[in-house]
């Protein structure tokens, strides 16, 4: 990734075609030792082809790949084999309504 970013950095410089010395001068600028064997994978890839395009491409490439939270997974749906009576709705259980209790049972309010 150090290698990419130098030569994009070089790109930006106005160099369209930086070369090995170029890259590693850059990152020894700012005390990173380069890995000849990557920045010559990197080159290698990159010989030809215009970097502004590769960014295109690879933006478009990105657009499609679905991101963000996909939440939890769906419910399930209602399995058909549960039983014979499960068709049959529920009987809705009557809400009983618990009374609340009031400061004046105990005799003291909360902020007495």
């Amino acid at each position: 990734m150090k290698h990419l970013a130098a030569y994009l950095l070089l790109g930006l410089g106005g160099n369209t075609s930086p070369s090995a010395s170029d890259i590693k001068s850059v990152l020894e600028s700012v005390g990173i030792e380069a890995d000849d064997e990557r920045l010559d994978k990197l080159l290698e890839e990159l010989k030809g082809k215009d970097i502004n395009e590769l960014i295109a491409e690879g933006s478009a490439k990105l657009a499609s790949v679905p991101s963000g939270g996909g939440g939890g997974g769906g419910a399930a749906a209602a399995g058909g084999a549960a039983g014979g009576d499960a068709a049959e709705a529920p009987k809705e259980e009557e809400k009983v309504e618990e009374k609340e209790e009031s400061d004046d049972d105990m005799g003291f309010g909360l902020f007495d």
